[in-house]
């Protein structure tokens, strides 16, 4: 095969590759056991406390399960806040990474020049890799 087929086959895979990243990134966030803790003295008195991002819930032992959102972000701490922004962050700059990289990839011929392409895939890896 020829040089520019290889290379074009190669950043398909790694595409794919980051996109495939960038979903499993966007699929943690409204999970609900970030943070998981069981208290009970016994079988039949068993309380499940987990939380996220976003809420805290409780379950029994019946299955019976009550979520409530954070009331106030001024209460929360600042780990949770900073988790919080790198999550959102990380979301935003792995999609325009995916927009940058879709448009300056060999197969495309949208970028214009090769040279304008490969600049534009560039900045589209530099922003996979902050996010």
């Amino acid at each position: 095969m020829k040089y520019r087929t290889v290379v074009m086959y190669l950043e398909v895979g790694c595409f794919v590759s980051c996109l495939c990243g960038w979903i499993l990134v966007c699929s943690t966030l409204p999970t609900e056991y970030w943070n998981f803790s069981e208290v009970g003295s016994s079988v039949l008195t068993t309380a499940n406390y987990y939380s996220n991002l976003w809420m805290d819930c409780i379950s029994d032992t019946t299955g019976v399960s009550d979520c409530k959102y954070y009331p106030s972000m001024l209460g929360l701490s600042a780990f949770l806040h900073a988790v919080r922004a790198m999550a959102v962050c990380a979301v935003c700059t792995g999609f325009f990474g995916g927009v940058l990289t879709l448009v300056g990839m060999k197969c495309t011929k949208i970028g214009g020049s090769e040279l304008a392409n490969a600049r534009v895939t560039f900045a589209g890896a530099v922003t996979y890799f902050v996010s």
